[in-house]
């Protein structure tokens, strides 16, 4: 039994491994694996398809050529941002319109529409996710703060089932026009 349990225990470990992601004051107690690293290991391990969401985005000269380099290699980009005030949405500036000039060959969706309970919500999920095989959950948004200045907290998953789940869930709420896609 014991044979099993450890057998059982490293298979699992060798499926899927978790790491910490800090940004912010250190301390000797948790190791400081940076946002911008955490986030540039996900964009550059996609090999087929990635998927961003973010509340806001600006100021991410390093994170904006990853993507293109991405896309260049044949990645499709997806990234869910939240809308300006302008086009219904609750921040000051056109976010979507930015990086559409920034990464233009990446596919820009917003949540729009909301229904009931939801009405008045705001993309503030804070995710990437690369081929369903490599995710990271973060605090988060992509700006040069939240990368260097900022207290920001994710986690990094590789392999198991997790990312593959937050793709598809990610997918399935563009295929069923949950979050819609602009420009």
């Amino acid at each position: 039994m014991l044979l099993a349990a450890g057998h059982v225990f490293t298979k699992a470990t060798n499926q899927q491994s978790t790491e910490l992601v800090w940004t912010g004051p250190t301390t000797p107690f948790v190791s400081a694996r940076r946002t911008e690293q955490a986030l540039l290991q996900v964009i550059n391990a996609a090999e087929q398809t990635l998927f961003i969401t973010s509340f806001v985005a600006y100021d991410v000269s390093t994170i904006v050529k990853a993507l293109n380099a991405a896309n260049d290699r044949g990645v499709v980009i997806s990234m869910l941002l939240e809308l300006s005030q302008d086009h219904g949405g609750s921040i000051t500036f056109d976010a979507i319109g930015k990086m559409r000039t920034l990464v233009p060959a990446a596919r820009l969706y917003a949540w729009g529409d909301k229904s009931e309970p939801f009405s008045g919500g705001r993309v503030h999920a804070k995710v990437a996710v690369a081929d369903g095989r490599i995710c990271f959950i973060t605090s988060a948004n992509l700006t040069r703060h939240a990368m260097d200045k900022n207290m920001e907290l994710g986690v990094l998953i590789s392999g198991g089932e997790l990312p593959g789940m937050l793709e598809r869930h990610l997918e399935a709420l563009a295929s069923t026009r949950t979050v819609v896609g602009v420009g």
